[in-house]
Order: structure tokens, then sequence, then C-alpha cells
């Protein structure tokens, strides 16, 4: 069975649960062809990440003349098909309120996407995220292309649901796959209750192996917070509640991996509050690095005010190491109390009741929240595991397209 990723920037420093997926479904002998609309800007850290640059087909990237070639090919060789696919694509450039000029890119990416899946003999797309890649693979699929399907994720295309022509791309798609069944709610909230009959649950997982047992969390004050530093994961509240506990707390140190649209802003708030010597931004890193200053804290912190089910809260437990995070979206369908603190998102006090309730723990607590933290992960988010259920959804998809 021949399964092509199209994705829309691939690698990313974020997509590295993407490439884990890909290399457990190869692992079990499916042929994968990654696809990409574009390529990342900058660095890559991983050098995982930097070695998936050679296997990835880049659509848009690089490639004017060739999608303006396809376009000719596609009018001469299949017409009927890019008439079936022209009102589908108006319905998505009206639900759009606008954006001509990029419902023509996905047009174009759509038709040269289906004849490289045709000359690659292709048998079904899968996409991460129900936005632009998941348009560019049903209209691929209309047009007389491979069958498709898309994991969700949110926690912005859940917002920009309305947007983003849910029901006809899971109308068009062989199944869905929600990370979680809050995600999976709000699919059928902005589809339709029938609609639930296609979304399956296949959580983001990892490779177990990759994650050794780093024993007990070491007897330090040290909270490690890993992300992009941008609004939706809250760092920029941090300072303020680590003055907070300062006085209570004197070896109390925040390590921030990750760089991004707050860095700014939250190394203000540091000054502000006089704390350069609480905190250390290290920006991006490789994942055995990440892992690394993760086995290396007291406890994980993310205090996020949005999200979907943040692969790094997995990686942390899969560490052994409690997490600090908020009730928001998926994330109380692992954490609760029994591997770590969970708290209001936004409420600074609750933050500073979880965090020194994370410091004031004995060693034997830690062990026994971490403990608990690995099973929950063994269980629900082993990688190998999830993939089997996709490689088996994919094998549906195959019997009914045929």
């Amino acid at each position: 069975m021949n399964i092509a990723y199209l994705m829309n920037t691939y690698p990313l420093t974020s997509t590295t649960f993407i490439r884990r997926e890909i290399e457990a479904l190869e692992r079990r002998g499916v042929s994968v062809k990654r696809f990409a609309l574009r390529g990342k800007d900058g660095d890559l850290v991983d050098p995982l990440d930097v070695a998936e640059v050679g296997r990835t087909h880049y659509i848009l990237t690089g490639n004017a003349g060739g999608l303006v070639a396809a376009l000719f090919k596609e009018l001469a060789t299949n017409p009927g098909g890019f008439v079936k696919a022209l009102g589908p694509w108006f319905s998505m450039l009206k639900a759009a309120r606008g954006g001509v000029v990029r419902h023509v890119a996905y047009l174009l990416e759509a038709i040269y996407f289906r004849q490289r899946a045709k000359a690659e003999e292709i048998d079904h797309v899968h996409v991460h995220f129900l936005t632009n890649c998941a348009a560019v693979a049903m209209l691929a699929r209309i047009m007389g292309g491979p069958s498709y399907s898309v994991t969700v994720h949110g926690p912005d295309e859940l917002t920009d649901a309305p947007l983003l022509s849910f029901p006809a791309k899971i109308e068009h798609a062989s199944f869905i796959a929600a990370i979680t069944h809050f995600c999976k709610s709000q699919l059928i909230r902005f589809s339709s209750v029938s609609a639930g009959e296609k979304i399956n649950i296949v959580h983001c997982a990892l490779r177990l192996d990759d994650f050794e047992d780093e024993g007990p969390p070491p007897d330090n004050q040290t909270l490690v917070c890993v992300g992009r530093l941008c609004p939706q994961k809250g760092q920029v509240q941090l300072p303020a509640v680590v003055a907070a506990l300062k006085d209570e707390f004197p070896d109390l140190k925040i390590i921030l991996v990750g760089d991004g649209e707050s860095r700014a802003e939250i190394e203000a708030e540091i000054e502000k509050h006089g704390l350069a010597d609480r905190f250390e931004i290290k920006g991006w890193m490789a994942n055995t690095d990440v892992r690394k200053e993760i086995a290396g804290a007291r406890a994980f912190l993310l205090p996020s005010f949005a999200e979907g089910l943040p692969v790094v809260i997995m990686e942390a437990l899969a560490l052994k190491r409690p997490v600090i995070s908020t009730y928001i979206a998926g994330i109380p369908e692992l954490l609760d109390e029994g591997c770590g603190w969970i708290v209001p998102a936004g409420d600074k006090d609750a933050l500073v009741g979880a965090m020194r309730a994370a410091l004031n723990a004995s060693p034997s607590e830690l062990l026994a929240l971490g403990a608990e933290g690995r099973r929950r992960i063994e269980r629900s988010h082993d990688v190998d595991k999830e993939a089997a259920k996709l490689h088996s959804l994919f094998e549906d998809a195959e019997k009914s397209a045929t």
C-alpha cells in the first residue's frame, strides 16, 4: 500500500510527532511518500528533521512553472475532473470570505498533486490539520485523485472552523482522526452528528524507546517549560508567578525551551520583576537535548491558554516527570492529580498553588506521580500502537475506494 503524507510546511521543530508517525508506519511495512507545500525558512535543529528535507517533495516552493504546466495538462487530459472541482472550490472561497489568490493556489496545488500521486501510484493521502492541505487533498480527490484522510488537532483550526469548510472536507474524506475526544466533539459541533461516524480517536504518540527510564525527579527547584513562545502557551504569566514564590523557594528556576513572537514580552516581564537569575531562555533545541532538560527538572510546566493535547506533556510523563498544566481542550483527558497538577487557565493564584505543591512534594510523591504518568503514556500514547490503528484505517479506506 502506497501512502502519501501531504503537509503544509515540513519538516518543522513542532512537527516531530508527524515524523514519528511516519516512521512507525514504515516499520509496519507501509510505503510513505512525503509531500509538502513548502519547506522551512531557516535552520533546522534536529538531525532527524534535516534528513527529512531530502525525502520530501515540495509542491509550491520553487515550482511555479510546474504548477502552471500541470494546469494546462489537466485542462487537456482531465477537463471533466477540473470542472467537477470548481463548485466545491468556489464554496470554500465563499466560506473563507476572501483570499482569492490563496484559493487559486490551492486549486493549482491540487492539480499538481493529483498528477504526481497518479504517477507515483499513491493509494491514499493523509493530512495533518483540517486547513489548507486538507483543501488540496479534497480538491485532488474530487478531480479523480487518491482518497484522503485528516488528523485534526486544534486549537487554531477549531478556532477558525467556520472559515475552513469543515463539513465539505469531512464529507469527502474517507475518515477523520481526532487526537482527543474533545477534538471529536468540536468536529461534530462544526459539521453534523452524522459526521461523528467518520471520526476516529487516534492519539498523537511517542516512540517509547526514545524515552528511557531517567530515574526519579532530581531534588532541585527547577521547572522546565517547552514550547513556542507565544500567547497561546501562556509563558508571559510566569514571571509574576515566580515573583510570588521566589522568597519561599530561593533556588527556584524556570527553564524555557523554545522561541517565538512572545520572547520580547517575556523578557520584559522578567526584567520588570527583577528575575534575570531565575529564568533561562534556551531557544530551540534538538529532541535529545529537550529530553535532557525535562529529565533534569523536578517537574514540567505548561500554563497554556489554548491547546489540542501537547505532545511535550506526553514526553514529560514518558520521562516520569510530573506535569503542571491547565484545564483546556484535551489536556484533562491525560493529566489529572494522578500524574501532576492541573489548574484553570489564567488563574494566577491556582498556578502559584500548583507550583508550590510541586516544589514542596516529597521524593516519594514525585516518584509516584511520574510512574503513573509513564503508565498512561504506555497505555494510550505508544506510537506503534497508534500507527497500527491508522494503518488499519488506511486499509479500510483503500477497500472502500475500490
